[in-house]
């Protein structure tokens, strides 16, 4: 069993030690158990990773993070600035997985579109850094939304995070923070990324959501400077 696997087992054997809310209904029409993690889509050795707050139905049904209307955006914009053009088709936007991460704060669908609690969060919150130190392989995520900023919190220098959150510019800024994981054995590994936060592009985000392509392309074109060729 590869690591990644062996984590994905080990978060459902969480899931399943003590009750916790997921959208069970959700999870039974797609055909999943909804114990089983949707952890991540993409390829663990791209560079950039997505973060977002949790998973909704859409992503339920597909079985990937950032599938649905908010993922949509941010999947095209990604297009974009691999390929410098608009996609032909819908299924071009699954090409993007080879260049990116998509993860969340927890690997579940809430009930409703509420946001997980901090002790849910918490809870989950060894998987995922060992998802980011551990296996992904890259050093920019760009963050989707207050609460998965938020979800880095503890690790930038006390009241570093919260500081620059505060900034005018924060949207089109990064933030270096270091991430900590530790490995079966408690061995501590640790990683330097750097944060790219984003407004949610949620349509309900009115003041930012018009503005949110610009912002995307913005932090993308650090990263994938001149389009790939075809």
């Amino acid at each position: 069993m590869s690591s990644i696997d062996r984590l994905i087992a080990e978060i459902q054997q969480e899931a399943e030690s003590a009750a916790f809310p997921i959208d069970e209904p959700v999870y039974l029409a797609a055909g999943l158990k909804p114990t089983m993690p949707i952890l991540y889509a993409g390829n663990l050795e791209s560079q950039l990773c997505f973060f977002a707050r949790d998973l909704g139905k859409d992503e339920v049904s597909a079985g990937q993070p950032l599938y649905g209307a908010a993922g949509t955006l941010v999947r095209r914009g990604l297009y974009r600035a691999i390929y410098g053009k608009e996609p032909s088709h819908s299924e071009d936007l699954q090409t993007v997985l080879d260049r990116v991460l998509l993860t969340n704060t927890v690997p579940y669908k809430p009930p409703g579109n509420k946001a997980y609690s901090e002790p849910v969060k918490k809870r989950f919150r060894p998987f995922l850094e060992r998802l980011l130190v551990m296996n992904w392989q890259g050093d920019r995520i760009i963050t989707l939304g207050n609460e998965a900023f938020k979800w880095f919190y503890p690790y930038a220098g006390k009241g570093v995070a919260a500081e620059f959150f505060e900034r005018p510019d924060r949207y089109s800024a990064s933030l270096p923070v270091t991430l900590q994981a530790k490995d079966d054995l408690g061995n501590l590994h640790q990683r330097l990324v750097t944060l790219m936060p984003l407004p949610h592009p949620s349509p309900l985000n009115q003041q930012y959501y018009a503005q949110f392509p610009q912002l995307l392309q913005q932090h993308l074109s650090e990263i994938f400077p001149v389009p790939a060729e075809e």
